[in-house]
């Protein structure tokens, strides 16, 4: 297919239209003409693989990265950071009015970050290496580190990644170079690394396929290549088994606040951009109850509850429960700590709070949640999404509950990527 390049739409894709149907594909640019192979036809709509670039926008870039459209991480590598930041709020601010009818004129306020460097977190997978022929070389112990290609599972091998910190990407060097050379368990097939604040110590998870013999050998091992893990912890989750190796969590800096994360909470990835995430939630708070729904480790609850008489934060995975109660016995009295599920959790909240705090996941809201939400008739509501369909979805219950938006603001926490941070401050209206 020859392909006229409409625009950029969430997703990562270009959108442009063939013989009646919808076509996206991947690594282009608006006003781009390109040559395409289809790879997925439905009825009006077709998915598509470039395969060259006909005429090029004058915004194209060379990728700095060799493994850039091999590699499944990165999507917008050939566009300039100021061009990523502009397609981003433009992409929100239709999807919002596409999926949710909500028609924002105001301002985006786009936060940005160093283009590269930034990731604090990363999960590489491990494979048997492959010989000249193809075949697995498991028996010879060799193994190739990386990640998945893009839309498959199939290993792209990498010796660097710059979107990644310095720390983390010279744990991943000396990881593979270690791999290579047979030093590692056989069984190992996944190690996620997550690095603290000043990218000086490290969590490092090392799921097997069968727990290895000898663990406590192979535990040293990994310490003496890289000195600055803090805590390691072997997972074999087929026979749900686990040894740690450590204290099990590192210390995290965040709006001076002092964070403990451990090796199954979450935190954000974006180690330059956390501090003015934080302080744009709890910006002009103050109030009697502040409820921080799916709280995480605390990003959010500590600091609010200096500017609250009482914060109820709601998690629901127990591991990141046990840092949040850890994290606010340290600096405060006033936070009210449930595990459970926000959907169950809200039903008992009496007292009507002053502030809404919602960072849920990906998938947003359950179904029925955010009108039950505005039944509790807070006087404001701040909804953290990293995920502007859902975003939009539950904005469009929001609205139609009584609230309307004050301000949105668009935090690219993941550069290189299509995915956005957005913050939606809502007003119960009078």
């Amino acid at each position: 297919m020859e392909l006229k390049i409409e625009k950029l739409v969430y997703g990562g894709e270009g959108l442009a239209h063939h013989e009646g149907a919808t076509v996206f594909l991947p690594y282009v640019l608006p006003g781009e003409s390109v040559a395409a192979e289809p790879i997925e036809t439905k009825k009006k709509f077709v998915r598509a693989k470039l395969n060259q670039i006909v005429v090029p926008s004058s915004e194209r870039i060379a990728a700095p990265c060799p493994y850039f459209a091999v590699c499944g991480g990165c999507d917008y590598q050939h566009i300039p950071y100021d061009a990523q930041l502009t397609y981003k709020a433009t992409i929100l601010r239709e999807t919002l009015r596409r999926i949710g009818r909500v028609d924002w004129a105001g301002d985006i306020k786009t936060h940005a970050s160093p283009p590269y460097g930034y990731r604090n977190r990363a999960q590489w997978k491990v494979r048997p290496n492959k010989s000249r022929d193809g075949q697995s070389d498991a028996l010879k112990k060799s193994f190739d580190i990386g990640y998945f290609r893009a839309n498959s599972t199939v290993l792209c091998p990498v010796e660097q990644c710059p979107i990644l910190s310095p720390l983390l990407e010279r744990t991943l060097k000396i990881l593979r170079s270690a791999l290579s050379a047979g030093e590692l368990p056989r069984e190992l097939r996944e190690i996620e690394a997550f690095a603290n604040s000043s990218d000086s110590n490290l969590l490092l998870t090392a799921t097997f396929a069968g727990f290895p013999s000898r663990a406590n050998e192979h535990a040293s091992k990994i310490r003496a290549l890289v000195p600055e893990i803090e805590s390691l912890l072997f997972h074999d989750p087929g026979r749900e088994r686990m040894e740690l190796d450590g204290s099990g969590f590192v210390t995290c800096e965040a709006a001076r606040e002092q964070f403990q994360v451990g090796h199954f909470s979450f935190f954000q990835v974006n180690r330059f951009l956390v501090d003015e995430l934080v302080n744009a939630v709890v910006a002009d708070a103050s109030g009697t109850l502040a409820c921080d729904l799916y709280a995480g480790v605390g990003l959010f609850s500590v600091p609010l509850s200096r500017h609250f008489q009482r914060v109820i934060a709601v998690e629901s995975n127990p591991a990141a429960t046990r840092d949040l109660e850890s994290n606010a016995s340290k600096v405060a009295t006033n936070i009210t700590v449930r595990t459970a599920e926000v959907e169950r959790a809200i039903e008992r909240i009496k007292d009507k709070p002053d502030l809404i705090v919602l960072d849920p996941p990906r998938a947003g809201l359950e179904p029925g949640a955010a009108a039950r939400l505005a039944r509790m008739g807070a006087t404001h509501i701040t909804y953290v999404s990293c995920e502007p369909p859902t975003l939009a979805r539950d904005l469009a219950v929001l609205l139609q509950s009584g609230y309307e938006i004050r301000c949105v603001d668009l935090f690219d926490l993941f550069p290189q990527t299509f995915h956005m941070e957005t913050i939606v401050k809502l007003e119960r209206r009078a």
